[in-house]
């Protein structure tokens, strides 16, 4: 069963009512899986809610400052990227070669304009270089050598792949292909298959300005030992993010092949629009009859045109957090 946040799922208005303007709220995520009390050592979760946090505020500030929602949600995944503890951007796990490779997605609700990138090795934030698909080129998605050499063009940072090297990281993947410890506690599982034991976050951001703007943007090193070449729903727009003005934004995480297949961002407000229930429970809705029906596991934050945030997701913790309309700022991570 899904589980919407009880404080994250107050309704204060109808989609697209025109209540939301004025008023600003941002949500990010920064992965869905078994993230269990107990898992964590007490420095290692003050990590974490201090990364979220950080992020938050970041994306917040520029809301009340009277900016875009485009640049809160491009600006709190560009911190999360940065961030070693998520699977994004520096933190990225490793392919089954070896290597990274990073997928990311934004899109603004005002005009349904999008941008995308996959399979990116040297772009050290590629949430910027999705945002400069978007308005720098008339295409939406861009792959591997074709995407670097337009961030090349476009001055975004390129960087040599060591950068995204982690010791850690390089531990869990020598532990997948054989070659190290058998034994011992497996890190916490996220954003993917129950039988994968070393999985990590994918991070995303949603947000609603004060003219009634909503953007949702989405970053991830993909699966833990993954093929080289595959993509998931990330850079996917429809399926990993999506957003549009009176209806809402949504950031997803988990594994993505089934929420391709399920168009899981976008089936979240078709659902509103179609049939006018809360966005709480059109998120609960789609995680619960159509992820969960079909054996995907994750979750979504979303945000709709009155402010309203859900977060909703089928395993046991997400790494989640909000600053709501009346500007309540919440951190999780478990199945509270």
């Amino acid at each position: 069963m899904a589980q919407v946040d009880d404080a994250a799922a107050r309704q204060g208005g109808t989609p697209g009512d025109g209540t939301g303007v004025g008023v600003t709220a941002i949500a990010v995520h920064g992965g869905a899986g078994t993230i269990r009390r107990g898992d964590f050592p007490p420095e290692r979760e003050a990590e974490y809610v201090a990364a979220l946090e950080d992020a938050l505020r970041a994306g917040y500030a520029i809301l009340e400052a009277g900016g875009s929602s485009l640049d809160a949600v491009v600006e709190a995944v560009r911190q999360l990227e940065d961030s070693p503890l998520f699977n994004a951007g520096r933190g990225a796990v490793f392919t089954a070669a070896g290597t990274h490779e990073l997928d990311a997605s934004v899109m603004d609700g005002r005009n349904l304009a999008a941008g995308a990138v996959a399979a990116v090795r040297r772009v050290k934030n590629p949430v910027l270089l999705a945002r400069a698909v978007m308005e720098q080129s008339p295409h939406v998605l861009l792959v591997a050598e074709g995407a670097e050499a337009f961030a090349a063009e476009q001055g975004i940072e390129l960087v040599d792949p060591s950068y995204f090297f982690s010791a850690e990281r390089w531990v869990e993947f020598e532990r997948r292909a054989g070659r190290g410890p058998a034994s011992g506690p497996a890190p916490a599982e996220v954003d993917g298959d129950a039988s994968d034991d070393a999985k990590y976050g994918t991070v995303g951001a949603v947000a609603l300005d004060r003219n009634g703007n909503l953007a949702a943007a989405t970053s991830t090193g993909g699966m833990a030992n993954k093929r080289v070449g595959r993509v998931g729903d990330t850079p996917i727009i429809g399926a990993g993010t999506y957003a549009e003005n009176g209806l809402c934004a949504v950031s997803a995480t988990g594994h993505g092949e089934y929420f391709i297949r399920n168009v899981v961002a976008y089936d979240i407000c078709a659902v509103t629009r179609y049939t006018g229930v809360p966005l709480a429970d059109a998120a609960d809705r789609v995680i619960r009859d159509r992820l969960s029906a079909r054996g995907g596991t994750g979750g979504v934050i979303a945000i709709d045109a009155s402010g309203n945030i859900a977060m909703s997701f089928n395993t046991e913790g997400m790494f989640r957090g909000s600053i709501d309309a009346a500007g309540n700022l919440v951190v999780r991570m478990y199945r509270d």
